[in-house]
């Protein structure tokens, strides 16, 4: 059984892990699934100007990936672009992104939580997915 790790130690883990990344990504800069774990990583580090860069480069290459457009919002709302946000989630669920449980908990979406745009989106999915499973 391996340790938990420590804030610290995750931390520098991370870094690492983000110092190779940016390495591999210099050498395959259309990689989408290096860029995808480098806009991660970014984000986990705290570097959301970065990670914000990178979504939207993934955004140029992955047009029709709901995901990458559901990650982009999430960008955007911790960068303070609630407008930007939104608008990349109305995209991400336009493309059929769907996930009402996580959308509603997700940190990274904490600044649009009361905007009655947001609730708005909230809602559609909720009444959507409740239809289909029903």
């Amino acid at each position: 059984m391996t340790q938990p790790r420590s804030g610290a130690d995750a931390l520098r883990e991370d870094k690492q892990e983000l110092e190779f990344l940016q390495r591999i990504m210099a050498r395959l800069p259309e990689d989408t699934e290096v860029l995808r774990a480098l806009a991660d990583l970014y984000t986990r580090t705290g570097e959301t100007a970065e990670g914000l860069h990178v979504d939207e480069r993934l955004s140029r290459l992955c047009p029709e990936d709901p995901m990458v457009w559901y990650n982009l919002a999430c960008s955007f709302s911790l960068s303070r672009r609630k407008d930007d946000a939104l608008e990349a989630l109305s995209r991400a669920m336009d493309l059929g992104y769907d996930d009402y449980e996580w959308m509603k908990k997700d940190v990274d979406l904490a600044f649009l939580r009361g905007d009655p745009r947001f609730e708005s989106m909230l809602d559609w999915i909720y009444s959507t997915f409740e239809q289909i499973s029903d």
